[in-house]
């Protein structure tokens, strides 16, 4: 277990010896006693939360709107700036599922959270609180993974897949750190760009570009916590210029290139995905920087 220290909050961050038997799953469990007001980043994956300490987490986000407890979100929550942390006493395990299996583990599409934050008992009824027990009741943090993993497992393998062309697509935006051009997946499939667009959006719950710019901007962001300076990411992350960084950055996050550096949920995410590879620079032969 390692911590990380903010202001007054004092972070406990565990990660699991093991991988997830479901390719596609990450966690980590955390435990901090005043959190205050932690800026939501933006991440390419789909956010489960699962709580189980005394105390609760709190979402705040989407102009007062607000989320107690156990939630769902879709991949690039906090997107513009718009979401925030805060609790007391906060114990919990988190999951980021990529889209392709998130669909499998929910029961529902990440298109059809519609953007919202929602509510774990909402989706998945009284099996919310059961893992809510089993997880207060476990002695380690490696018994909570054991445990959260053998649930996500069940669920994928009862669930609906993704179309394997719709995986496909996902992973080669993902290996290209974003610039892989939307209309060469399709010709590559043999797909229109508009039956790619469709199923795509449908089962992974944003439009390709839209995810390929979300995934660029996270590889720039880590990037940037990692030392890198913001002309140097800028060209190596395949933006135009400096200044379309900066303007990708102020819309996922509402703060500058300078300031996303500092971000401290992002120190905590290397913190509790530890086995993150450095960021190689892409090959841009077969990839064009997308518009701003």
């Amino acid at each position: 277990m390692s911590t990380f220290v903010h202001g007054e909050a004092v972070w406990d961050v565990a990660c699991p010896r093991r991988p997830s038997r479901v390719a596609g799953v990450t966690m980590a469990g955390f435990r901090v006693g005043d959190l205050d007001a932690l800026r939501m980043v933006p991440h390419p994956a789909v956010t489960l939360l699962l709580e189980f300490g005394t105390g609760s987490p709190v979402l705040d986000y989407a102009a007062g709107r607000q989320q107690r407890g156990s939630l769902v979100a879709g991949p690039g929550l906090g997107s513009g700036g718009a979401a925030w942390a805060r609790g007391e006493n906060v114990e919990c395990v988190q999951v980021r599922l990529s889209p392709v299996v998130a669909r499998a583990i929910l029961g529902v599409s990440p298109a059809d959270l519609d953007g919202a934050v929602v509510a774990l008992d909402d989706l998945w009824g009284r099996e919310a609180s059961r893992i809510r027990e089993r997880l207060a009741d476990a002695s380690s943090w490696e018994d909570r993974f054991a445990l959260t993993d053998a649930l996500l497992v069940r669920r994928h393998e009862a669930g609906p897949p993704v179309d394997p062309e719709v995986g496909w697509a996902w992973r080669r935006i993902v290996g290209g750190h974003g610039l892989v051009r939307v209309d060469r997946l399709a010709a590559e499939l043999g797909w229109s760009r508009k039956r790619l667009w469709s199923r795509f959006h449908s089962q992974i719950g944003l439009p390709p570009k839209r995810a390929a710019k979300l995934v660029r901007f996270d590889h720039a962001a880590h990037r940037l916590v990692a030392g890198g300076s913001a002309a140097r990411v800028a060209a190596e992350a395949g933006y135009a210029d400096q200044s379309h960084l900066h303007r990708d950055i102020m819309e996922f996050t509402g703060v500058t290139p300078a300031s996303v550096a500092d971000e401290p949920f992002l120190a905590v995410d290397d913190m509790a995905w530890p086995s993150r590879e450095a960021p190689a620079r892409p090959d841009l032969s077969s990839v064009v920087t997308p518009g701003p």
